[in-house]
C-alpha cells in the first residue's frame, strides 16, 4: 500500500496514540509514527505537541527516519525555539557521522531552522563540514554559510566562514566551486558594497575550468558570476568568449541565456575588425533559433530577449527573418512579440518577404493580432523607404476590405507615413475620405482630422468634414478635440474667407464651453494669435514639420545596455531594470556593459561612457506638481549630490508663477512682463526722467533722508521644537530650527534614540520644494547612535534643488532613512531664512518698482503687542536681511521704507508704520509675487517679537 493512506485518517484523540507510538520500542512503529505525523503535519494540522517525542526519534541510524525527523524540525523549531536547542547534540552529532549522506543532511537542516538560540551552537559543526573530504558535505556546507549570513550576517563574518567560501572558489570538485559561488553571489546581492567575489584572472580560470563539469544549475551560477566581471583587455575578453561558447549548445534554454549574457556582454570589448567577432556573431544565431522550437511560455521568454539582442545587435540574426514568421497555432503572445522582431529585422534585403506575410497576418481573424500586423506594415514603409510604395498600395488593398478595425488601424499608419515622406502619397487621400463615416476609435479619427487639416487646400470639401466632426465635439474624446481645435484652425489659415464662422465656434467650443484645460489654454492661444498677429499664427500653427523616426519605441540606450547585463532574467521579460519592480530595491545594483576598448571605436555605439559616467547632460524637466508621499517614497536615499547651480531657480519656478517678474529690468526699456531670467542691475543712466517728478502721494522727498543702516548680527533662530515623535519613527525622535549666518542657510537638527537598538547608516533627502531647498551634504553622524543618546547636527542647505510650488508655499517634506527603516515628516521653514545679503535695493529704483507693481498686488497687515521705536526695528530687521531704504516722519508717524530679496530673485518691498506709544505696528508689502506676502508678514512679526 502507498503512502497515501497517511492522509486519509481523520480520528479524534489522534495526539495522544501518536504520542504512544513516538515512543514505542519497536523501530518500525516509531517510522510508522513520524510519517502519520508529517502527514498531518502537511494537511496544515498542529502537531507541534509532539515536539519532544519526534525529537527522541532523531537518534537512530535509519537515513528515511532521520529525514522524516529533521523536516519536521524544520517546520516548528520558530514556533517552539527552546525545545529545538534539545536537537542541537544531535546535529553535532550527526555532523561527525561516517555517513556523508547523513553529514550534509544535518547541515542543510541546520541552514534551515532559522532560530537566532541555535545560531550560534551551529558554528562549530559548519566549520567542520566545510573542510569536509566529502565534496557532497563541502558543497552543502557552502550553501549553508549563505542562509546562516541571512540570520546573523554579523556572526558569519565574525566566525571567518566568508574566507573560507572564497577558499572554495579553488575546491578541486566543479559542484562545490558552482555552489561556492552561489552562495558568494547571494550574500554579495544584499550587500552590495561588499566586495566578496573579487575576481581576478586566476579566480575566472578556476571557474571556467569548473564550467564544463558541473550540473547545469552549477554552469547557471557559473556564468551569471562571470558576467559580473570586467576583462583587463580585450584578450582577456576573447578568451572568456572562446571558453563560455560551448555552453551555447547546452539543451537547458537557462544556461544558454545565461552564456548569450556574457557574451554579448564582453563583445562590447572586442574590435569588429577581430575575425573572431565575426565568428562570434554566427555562433549567437543557431542557439536563439533553437530556443524558438521550445514550448509556447519558454519561448516568449526568448522572444522577449532576443527582442533586446536584437536592439543591441541586428546582425546576429539579420538572415533569420523566417523563424520569426507567425504559425497559425501560436498563442497571442507569442505572435505578438514575433511580430516586433519581424519588424526590427526588416531591411531592404528581406522586405518583400516580410509584407507578404504581414498581408497574410491582416486577413486572420485575431483581431489585436490584425491591428498590430496593420501598424507593422506601417512601421515597414518608415523604417525601409525604398518599401514605402508597396507598403501603400498593400494599406489601400487592405481599405478596400472595409473590415472597420483594419480601415481604422490603416489610416492611423498612414498619417505617420505622411509624416516621413511629405508631398509623395498624398493622392490616396480621396479614398481615405471615403471611409470616413466608418471611424468610431478616438486614435483613428484624430488621425483622419489631422489629414484633413494638413490637407486641407487639396480637399474640396474639407470644411464640411471638419464641420461634421465638429456637431458633437463635446462627445469626442479628449485626443480628438485637440485635433480638431487645430485642424480647423489650421483650414482657417489657408481659406480665411471660407471658414470664419467654423473657427469661430470651434474656439468658442474650446474655450468656453470646456471645462477640459488643456483643450482651453490650446484654444486662447490660438485665439490670441489670430486676434494679434495673423502672420506669426500662419508661422506657428503651418510651420515645417520634423520628420518623424524611424524606430519610435527603440529602448533607450543606457537602459538597453542594463538590461543586456540582465539577459535570463525577470528584467530581460519585463523589459524594465529590476530596481523598477523588486520590493525595496534590497540589493539591487545598476549595471551597465564594460566600457568599448580603444581599438574598438565605433561610430555605431554613442552610449560608450564607462560605468557610472553621466550619458550626456540630463535635460532640465519643469516640474509638476506629482503625488507628493510617491516623490518621497521614490526617493534615493543615497547621499545628496550639489549640482551645479542653475543660471537662475526663476526659470524652473516659471512654472509655479513665482517669479519676481524680473525687477531689475524694469529700469530698461524692455515692455512689462518680458524681462527673462537676465537680473543684471542697469546703469543709473537708464532711469526714465519722469521719475524725479514730484509724485503727490510724498513719496519722492522721502529719498532725502538718511537710511537707518544697523549693524549685522546673525539672523533670527527659533528654538528647536519637535519634528518627528519617537512614537512615529520607532524610537527616532528628531527636533530642529532652521538658521541663516553669512549667507550660509542651515537644518539644525537634534536626533535622540529613544529606541532600545543601536541606529546607524542614516542619510536625508527633501521633496521637491517652493524653493529648491535640498541638502548641501549628506547627513553626518559620526558614531552609531546608542539608546538614550542625543546628537546634534548642522546640516547644511543651499537652494539649487528641484522646485515645486507647495501648500503652503514654506512646507518642507524631508524623508531620513538610517538601519530600522525610512521615516517621513513635514515642517515649515521660516521664509526669512531665505532673505539674501544683497536685498537692499537702490532709492531711485524702490521708487520706481513701488509705482511699477500694481496696487491690487498690495497686502497690509497688523503686527500687534510690539513695543518697538522705529530705530530699533530697523536694527532688529537688518540682521535678518531686511533692508532699510529711507526713512520719514509723517504727522507722528515714523515711516520705514525696506527691501528684501528672496533667494530666487524675488524682490519684496515694504512700508512699516511705527507709531510711538503705540504697541501695533502697520506693515504694508508690495511684490510681483503676491503668494509670498503673508510669509515675508509671518516672518516681520518673528522678528519683531524675539
Amino acid at each position: 500500500m502507498t503512502d497515501s493512506k497517511y492522509f486519509t485518517t481523520t480520528k479524534k484523540g489522534e495526539i495522544f496514540e501518536l504520542k504512544a507510538e513516538l515512543n514505542s520500542d519497536k523501530k518500525e512503529k516509531k517510522k510508522e509514527a513520524v510519517k502519520k505525523v508529517i502527514a498531518s503535519m502537511t494537511v496544515g494540522k498542529d502537531v507541534s505537541a509532539l515536539f519532544p517525542d519526534v525529537v527522541n526519534c532523531m537518534q537512530t541510524d535509519n537515513l528515511e527516519l532521520k529525514k522524516l525527523v529533521y523536516l519536521y524540525l524544520m517546520n516548528y523549531a520558530k514556533s517552539q525555539p527552546d525545545m529545538a536547542i534539545m536537537a542541537v547534540n544531535t546535529f553535532v552529532k550527526d555532523c561527525e557521522d561516517p555517513n556523508p549522506l547523513i553529514r550534509a543532511l544535518a547541515v542543510r537542516t541546520m541552514g534551515c531552522i532559522r532560530v537566532d538560540k541555535i545560531t550560534e551552537y551551529l558554528c562549530e559543526p559548519l566549520r567542520k563540514c566545510l573542510k569536509d573530504e566529502d565534496p557532497y558535505v563541502r558543497k552543502t556546507a557552502a550553501v549553508c554559510v549563505a542562509k546562516l549570513h541571512d540570520i546573523n550576517a554579523q556572526l558569519v563574518e565574525d566566525q571567518g566562514f566568508l574566507d573560507t567560501l572564497k577558499d572554495l572558489i579553488s575546491d578541486s570538485n566543479p559542484m562545490v566551486v558552482a555552489n561556492a559561488v552561489a552562495a558568494l553571489s547571494e550574500i554579495a546581492e544584499s550587500h552590495p558594497s561588499s566586495n566578496l567575489l573579487d575576481l581576478n584572472p586566476q579566480s575566472i580560470n578556476k571557474l571556467l575550468t569548473a564550467l564544463n563539469e558541473c550540473t547545469e544549475w552549477g554552469q547557471i551560477f557559473i556564468l551569471d558570476c562571470l558576467a559580473n566581471y570586467t576583462p583587463k583587455d580585450d584578450r582577456e575578453a576573447q578568451s572568456i568568449c572562446e571558453r563560455v561558447t560551448p555552453r551555447l549548445s547546452h539543451a537547458n534554454s537557462a544556461v544558454v541565456l545565461s552564456a548569450v549574457k556574457v557574451l554579448m556582454k564582453f563583445m562590447e570589448m572586442l574590435s569588429k575588425d577581430l575575425d573572431y567577432y565575426g565568428t562570434l556573431l554566427k555562433k549567437l544565431a543557431p542557439p536563439l533559433v533553437t530556443l524558438l522550437s521550445a514550448e509556447p511560455e519558454l519561448q516568449y521568454v526568448a522572444l522577449r530577449n532576443i527582442n533586446l539582442i536584437v536592439q543591441k545587435r541586428p546582425e546576429i540574426l539579420k538572415h533569420e527573418m523566417k523563424v520569426f514568421f507567425v504559425k497559425y497555432n501560436d498563442p497571442i503572445y507569442v505572435k505578438l512579440e514575433k511580430l516586433d522582431i519581424m519588424i526590427r529585422l526588416a531591411s531592404q534585403a528581406n522586405i518583400a518577404q516580410v509584407l507578404a506575410e504581414l498581408k497574410e497576418y491582416a486577413t486572420e481573424v485575431d483581431v489585436d493580432f490584425v491591428r498590430k500586423a496593420v501598424r507593422a506594415i506601417g512601421r515597414c514603409a518608415i523604417k525601409v523607404e525604398q518599401s514605402a510604395e508597396r507598403c501603400v498600395s498593400t494599406l489601400l488593398d487592405l481599405i478596400q476590405t472595409k473590415v472597420n478595425y483594419v480601415v481604422q488601424e490603416a489610416i492611423v499608419v498612414i498619417k505617420d507615413i505622411f509624416r516621413k515622406y511629405p508631398n509623395k502619397y498624398e493622392s490616396v487621400i480621396a479614398t481615405l475620405c471615403e471611409n470616413l463615416d466608418s471611424l468610431d476609435e478616438p486614435e483613428a479619427r484624430a488621425a483622419m482630422i489631422w489629414i484633413v487639416g494638413e490637407y486641407a487646400e487639396r480637399i474640396d470639401n474639407a470644411d464640411e468634414l471638419l464641420e461634421s466632426f465638429l456637431e458633437g465635439f463635446h462627445d469626442e474624446s479628449t485626443q480628438v478635440q485637440l485635433q480638431l481645435l487645430t485642424a480647423i484652425v489650421k483650414l482657417f489659415l489657408k481659406k480665411p474667407t471660407e471658414t470664419q464662422e467654423l473657427v469661430q465656434q470651434v474656439l468658442s467650443l474650446a474655450t468656453q464651453d470646456s471645462d477640459n484645460p488643456d483643450l482651453r489654454d490650446r484654444g486662447y492661444i490660438y485665439w490670441r494669435l489670430l486676434s494679434t498677429d495673423p502672420v506669426a499664427a500662419k508661422e506657428v500653427v503651418l510651420a515645417e514639420k520634423p520628420l518623424i523616426s524611424e524606430e519610435t519605441d527603440l529602448i533607450e540606450p543606457t537602459l538597453l545596455d542594463e538590461l543586456i547585463c540582465y539577459i535570463g532574467t525577470l528584467a530581460s521579460v519585463y523589459h524594465k531594470p529590476p530596481s523598477a519592480f523588486v520590493e525595496g530595491g534590497r540589493g539591487v545594483v545598476h549595471k551597465s556593459l564594460p566600457p568599448r576598448t580603444a581599438s574598438s571605436e565605433s561610430t555605431e555605439s554613442p552610449e560608450t561612457a564607462p560605468p557610472g559616467a553621466p550619458s550626456g547632460e540630463q535635460p532640465d524637466v519643469i516640474p509638476t506638481q506629482g503625488d507628493l508621499l510617491g516623490d518621497l517614497l521614490n526617493l534615493d536615499l543615497g547621499p545628496p549630490v550639489s549640482g551645479p547651480p542653475l543660471a537662475t531657480s526663476s526659470v524652473q519656478m516659471g512654472a509655479v508663477d513665482l517669479l519676481g517678474g524680473g525687477l531689475d529690468s524694469l529700469m530698461g526699456d524692455e515692455p512689462e512682463g518680458i524681462g527673462g531670467p537676465n537680473f543684471v542691475t542697469p546703469p543709473a543712466a537708464a532711469v526714465p526722467a519722469n521719475l524725479g517728478a514730484p509724485m503727490g502721494s510724498g513719496l519722492s522727498d522721502l529719498f532725502d533722508l538718511t537710511s537707518g543702516v544697523g549693524t549685522l548680527s546673525g539672523s533670527y533662530v527659533a528654538p528647536k521644537a519637535v519634528w518627528l515623535p519617537a512614537m512615529k519613527a520607532k524610537g527616532l525622535e528628531i527636533s530642529g530650527t532652521f538658521t541663516r549666518q553669512v549667507g550660509s542657510i542651515s537644518m539644525d537638527l537634534q536626533l535622540t534614540n529613544k529606541a532600545l537598538q543601536v541606529m546607524t547608516d542614516f542619510a536625508i533627502q527633501f521633496n521637491r520644494n517652493s524653493f529648491g531647498l535640498a541638502p548641501a551634504a549628506p547627513l553626518q553622524v559620526h558614531a552609531p547612535l546608542s539608546p538614550n543618546q542625543t546628537v546634534d547636527i548642522s546640516l547644511p542647505l543651499n537652494t539649487v534643488g528641484s522646485v515645486m510650488k507647495m501648500e503652503p508655499l514654506n512646507n518642507l517634506q524631508v524623508a531620513v532613512k538610517n538601519n530600522i527603516d525610512v521615516f517621513y515628516f513635514s515642517t515649515l521653514y521660516p521664509l526669512h531664512i531665505l532673505f539674501v545679503e544683497d536685498g537692499k535695493m537702490d532709492r531711485q529704483m524702490f521708487l520706481a518698482t513701488w509705482k511699477d507693481i500694481p496696487n491690487e498686488n498690495e497686502a497690509q497687515f497688523q503686527i500687534r503687542d510690539c513695543p518697538l521705536n522705529a530705530e530699533a526695528a530697523s536694527s532688529r530687521l537688518q540682521s535678518s536681511n531686511i533692508f532699510t531704504v529711507a526713512k520719514r516722519n509723517v504727522e507722528g508717524q515714523d515711516m520705514l521704507y525696506q527691501s528684501l530679496k528672496l533667494t530666487n530673485g524675488i524682490w519684496v518691498l515694504a512700508e512699516l508704520r511705527v507709531q510711538p506709544g503705540n504697541p501695533s505696528l502697520t506693515l504694508s508689502l508690495k511684490c510681483r509675487a503676491p503668494e509670498v506676502s503673508q510669509h515675508v508678514y509671518q516672518a516681520y512679526e518673528t522678528i519683531l517679537k524675539n
